[in-house]
């Protein structure tokens, strides 16, 4: 399959299969167009037609083109045959290990805001706490399922993780203690909102944990309007210190300024561009996904104008790289030649599988979009997974899982999607969610034309 468009001055030929990009002039672009419906004949008739004004526009260079398009089809560059979708059944159905947790230290939240999926932290539950023996329980049932992995992957998650930091640290301490006598290695990730955030917490995040994920929503009007204390008042003015502080002295590792955008500001380039300019470099932008009668939830008008956001986005990063001043968006990030293997690129991201949330009590659920939902109780740390008809839907989730995949160009991009996204629009795992595909869809056009981009720089 090949998908083709134009965007900031590039006429891109994208080929689904084999993952190579070409860029080409006007003649060429509707030539590949045309190419496997129409006979040579018709191709140079329209051609001429189109561009006979042009005097380098002749039948020969016509022909010498196609036969240009031909040697890349044979080459495997165009038209290239899809060999994946069988790979993608057995993949999934062959992995046995667990290789990430994501940990619900704390089931409460310091901040109130309305648009949060998981009900200010409750998960539509109680308040709560996960103890020091459920964590320590958790870390050894990730151990104990992660076969001859070594590299594995630990989220602190919330609620506000900050609540229930004795029992991060104490974790912590006990995984780094066994893990090279279990042949393990543990990449900490820590999501916080910053409101709490002191020096005992930052000079701990920075030396234990791989990434720290920061909750900012761009500019203060934009981040106030939802990311405010159950007083009423607004977040940034506490945060935003917080943050430069936390990444002024990681020392270059990982971390995400990550905000959410609604409704209410479609014009969220104007943020994404807000966090830049207070010094952060990399960042995250994520589309709201709630209910369509939520007062923030993004509408059809909104679409186009999204849209146009990750455009104009996309041209201000290229304009910014040139001027000294890059910073990066999690969406863009695509390595067109070293990127995810091929198992990653059909399987997606393993929730429910190789990926669970632990809830403060223990109970294992697909990923953290789903606790609270009793549905997709998996079973608990201690007995592993009882509820294996859950477990064998999600294996089943990848590229090709639905026939609008089948057909999709994006589909080695977005490994099906989510499944969290698809439960919440459609209520199935297995439907499609029309709108996060649409604005997904656009991001790997603009991060493909970034990448050309650079390239012809």
């Amino acid at each position: 399959m090949v998908h083709q468009y134009k965007l900031n001055g590039y006429n891109v030929v994208l080929d689904t299969c084999s993952g190579s990009v070409h860029t080409v002039d006007e003649v060429a672009y509707d030539i590949i167009e045309m190419y496997k419906t129409h006979t040579s004949e018709q191709i140079v008739d329209a051609m001429l037609e189109k561009y006979g004004d042009r005097e380098d526009v002749t039948r020969e260079e016509i022909l010498l083109c196609l036969d240009d398009v031909k040697s890349l089809e044979e080459a495997g560059k165009l038209f290239s045959e899809d060999k994946y979708e069988k790979l993608a059944y057995t993949y999934k159905n062959n992995s046995k290990v667990v290789k990430a947790l994501c940990l619900h230290v704390a089931h409460t939240c310091n901040l109130n805001c309305s648009y949060c999926f998981a009900s200010q932290g409750k998960y539509q539950g109680e308040r709560a706490l996960m103890s020091f023996e459920v964590g320590k329980r958790a870390l050894d049932f990730l151990m104990e399922n992660s076969g001859d992995r070594r590299n594995l992957e630990v989220d602190f998650f919330g609620g506000e993780p900050s609540l229930n930091f004795d029992v991060v640290k104490r974790l912590v301490e006990y995984a780094r203690s066994v893990e090279r006598e279990r042949g393990k290695n543990f990449r900490f990730t820590y999501t916080t909102n910053g409101v709490i955030l002191n020096d005992e917490i930052i000079d701990f995040v920075n030396r234990e944990c791989h990434n720290v994920v920061l909750s900012l929503d761009g500019r203060r009007e934009v981040n106030d309007r939802f990311r405010r204390d159950y007083a009423g008042n607004g977040s940034y003015d506490t945060i935003v210190p917080n943050f430069k502080r936390l990444v002024e002295s990681r020392g270059g590792k990982g971390y995400y300024v990550r905000g959410t955008f609604t409704h209410h500001n479609v014009d969220f380039t104007e943020d994404i561009k807000h966090m830049a300019d207070l010094g952060f470099t990399e960042l995250s932008m994520e589309p709201v996904v709630c209910s369509p009668d939520d007062p923030c939830a993004l509408t059809q008008e909104d679409l186009p104008l999204v849209k146009e956001q990750y455009e104009i986005l996309a041209k201000e990063m290229i304009k910014r790289k040139k001027e000294g001043r890059p910073f990066t968006f999690y969406h863009y990030m695509l390595d067109l030649k070293n990127g995810p293997c091929i198992y990653k690129r059909i399987t997606g991201c393993g929730s429910g599988t190789e990926y669970m949330a632990v809830t403060p009590w223990g109970e294992l659920y697909p990923c953290h979009q789903f606790v609270g939902d009793e549905k997709y109780s998996l079973g608990d740390i201690w007995h592993g997974v009882k509820n294996t008809d859950v477990q064998d839907e999600f294996r089943t989730c990848n590229a090709y899982a639905r026939p609008e995949c089948r057909d999709c160009w994006a589909r080695l991009y977005c490994s099906g999607g989510c499944a969290a996204n698809s439960y919440h629009a459609t209520g199935s795992i297995g439907g499609v969610y029309e709108y996060g595909c649409e604005l997904f869809k656009k991001r790997i056009e603009c991060a493909v034309m970034m990448q050309v981009a650079e390239s012809e720089e």
